[in-house]
C-alpha cells in the first residue's frame, strides 16, 4: 500500500450529511480537507425518496438530490472527495493516519461521520465464517477468490457495484437480492456474462467445514435451494453505527456508538465524530448537518490551539 505525501488538516470519513457539512465548514475555514466516502449511494440519506422537512426547501426533495447539493457546496469551498473504502486507522500521535486499500492518508485531525447502517451478523453461519469465506469488502478480498464462485447478498447500489467488481476476478457471481426489485440506479454491472441475479431471495444459512462451501436460500417461489459458493459478500443494511474499521482506537458506548462531548470531541484528542455514528437520540438530516458543522469548527479550534470556536458568519 502506498502513502500520500500530503498532510491534510482534516480527514473526514463518510460522505453523508454530517461528513459533507463538516467538509463545507472545514474547507471554508481554509483547512486542507478531504472526504473519504465509501459510496455516494450507500448512506441512509441516499435511500430517502421524499424529504419535506429540511429547512430552506419549500418543496419535497429526494435524499439523493439533497446529498448532491451538499457535495457540490463542499467541492465549491475547496474540499476534496475520494470514493474509497476505509479499512483501518492509526490515531495515536500528533499526525493521524487513515488506511484504504489503495493508500494511506495523513491528517492533523479526523472527523468520523460513517453513519449507522451497520449490522451485526444475522445470517446463520455468517459470524462463524467471517474471514473464512464471509466478507464485507469485495475490494479488499476479491483476489482471494480468483476463478471461484461467490455470491453477493444485497439489493443496493453498493451491492450491485461490488458484484460487478467481483466479476473481474471470479468465475461466477450470484447477486442474491432479498427484495423483489434492485434498489440500484446504476445497473451497468448487471451486463456481465458471469453475473446471475436472483431477486426476492433470502439467504437462510451459510455452511461449510473449514471455509464456506455453500449457502441455503429461499427463492421467490418459497423453495429452499443450495448454491455452492466459496465466498459470501454481505451488503445488507441495519441500524448499528459503522465503527468496525476503528478496531477499538476510539471509546465506544454500550450500543457501539461513539461517545462525544458537546463539541463532538471523542476520547482521542484531535478525533471528532458527527451524525448517526455518535450516541445521538435524534437521527435526522438536520441534526447530522448541525453536528458536522460543530465537528469541523472544533477541528479548526484544535488545529489553531484556540480557546474559543471561530465564528463562521457570512462574509
Amino acid at each position: 500500500m502506498s502513502e500520500t505525501q500530503e498532510l491534510y488538516d482534516v480527514i473526514i470519513i463518510g460522505g453523508g450529511p454530517a461528513g459533507l457539512s463538516a467538509a463545507q465548514y472545514a474547507a471554508r475555514s481554509k483547512l486542507k480537507t478531504i472526504v473519504l466516502d465509501k459510496s455516494s449511494t450507500a448512506g441512509a440519506l441516499a435511500y430517502a425518496s421524499h424529504i419535506e422537512n429540511y429547512p430552506g426547501f419549500l418543496e419535497p426533495v429526494s435524499g439523493a438530490e439533497l446529498l448532491d447539493t451538499f457535495k457540490k457546496q463542499a467541492l465549491k469551498f475547496g474540499a476534496e472527495i475520494v470514493e474509497t473504502v476505509v479499512v483501518g486507522v492509526r490515531l495515536d500521535g500528533e499526525s493521524k493516519e487513515v488506511y484504504t486499500m489503495e493508500t494511506a492518508y495523513k491528517g492533523r485531525t479526523i472527523i468520523i461521520a460513517t453513519g449507522s447502517m451497520g449490522r451485526k451478523p444475522s445470517i446463520r453461519g455468517e459470524a462463524d465464517f467471517l474471514g473464512r469465506g464471509v466478507s464485507y469488502c469485495a475490494v479488499c478480498d476479491a483476489a482471494f477468490f480468483k476463478g471461484k464462485t461467490v455470491c453477493v447478498v444485497g439489493s443496493s447500489d453498493e451491492a450491485v457495484k461490488e458484484a460487478g467488481y467481483l466479476t473481474r476476478f471470479v468465475e461466477t457471481v450470484y447477486l442474491i437480492a432479498p427484495t423483489k426489485e434492485l434498489k440500484a440506479d446504476d445497473r451497468t454491472a448487471l451486463n456481465a456474462e458471469n453475473l446471475t441475479v436472483k431477486t426476492g431471495t433470502a439467504v437462510k444459512a451459510i455452511e461449510g467445514t473449514e471455509t464456506v462451501e455453500k449457502i441455503i436460500v429461499i427463492d421467490a417461489d418459497k423453495k429452499e435451494l443450495e448454491l455452492y459458493v466459496s465466498g459470501v459478500f454481505v451488503y445488507l443494511q441495519g441500524n448499528k453505527p459503522i465503527v468496525d474499521f476503528l478496531s477499538g482506537t476510539v471509546e465506544l458506548k454500550a450500543d457501539d456508538c461513539i461517545g462525544t462531548n458537546h463539541m463532538m470531541q471523542t476520547s482521542v484528542p484531535g478525533v471528532f465524530a458527527a451524525g448517526d455514528v455518535t450516541c445521538t437520540m435524534v437521527r435526522q438530516v438536520v441534526t447530522a448537518v448541525s453536528s458536522g458543522a460543530v465537528a469541523a469548527l472544533s477541528a479548526e479550534k484544535y488545529i489553531h490551539h484556540r480557546t474559543k470556536l471561530k465564528q463562521d458568519w457570512g462574509k
